[in-house]
């Protein structure tokens, strides 16, 4: 076990503090059961935090602050990195990366195809949750987060000044991605994309 624990921690030290480190990255080590013990020695020793089940942070120290976060996202896009998942953000999330909220959420909430899970992140809840193929299969970066923003605020709550910031930023993706992605959104929210190509046609 003693072996294992040096292993780990050195391992651990060569990838850099700032990292996210899963349980499954010292597989060729030892048991899962050993690994998991020698985990948690290091996260009572203080060297890592853990993040969820199977999931920690090898963090960068404040002298200020202590433990420096990474950024949700960045969280989540290692996560999913690592499980070869997609995921969609959505919420009140969603909401803010496009502008339409300056509120700081304090609970993400991803769609999925990996595993479901929850996790905290200085302070801040974030959940995977599993979802059908239909949601993960957008094709733009921005029409995908327009859709689940309009999901968040509801079909009778969207100001005029609201759907001028979409459409504005519905200018940035392709005619064709508006087109195809409008066909796995709720009827509403496929006019509104589609709506958005008359401005792109009239520029």
């Amino acid at each position: 076990m003693q072996s294992i624990n040096n292993q780990i921690e050195t391992s651990i030290k060569k990838k850099g503090r700032g990292k996210i480190i899963f349980t499954k990255d010292f597989s060729l080590l030892g048991t899962e059961f050993a690994i998991r013990q020698s985990l948690s020695r290091l996260c009572k020793d203080g060297m890592i935090v853990r993040l969820a089940a199977g999931t920690y942070l090898y963090p960068k120290i404040s002298k200020l602050i202590g433990i420096v976060y990474p950024s949700v996202e960045d969280v989540v896009k290692q996560i999913a990195k690592r499980e070869k998942s997609r995921i969609v953000p959505t919420g009140l999330y969603a909401l803010n990366k496009i502008g339409l909220s300056t509120q700081v959420p304090m609970r993400f909430v991803f769609l999925t195809d990996g595993a479901a899970r929850e996790l905290k992140i200085a302070g801040v809840n974030v959940k995977f949750q599993k979802t059908i193929a239909k949601n993960l299969s957008f094709k733009g970066k921005i029409t995908i987060l327009v859709v689940f923003a309009l999901k968040e605020m509801g079909k009778d709550n969207v100001r005029s000044d609201e759907l001028q910031r979409i459409n504005k930023l519905l200018q940035h993706e392709s005619k064709e991605v508006i087109i195809s992605d409008s066909k796995l959104a709720p009827n509403w929210i496929a006019e509104i994309l589609l709506n958005s190509l008359k401005n792109k046609t009239d520029e």
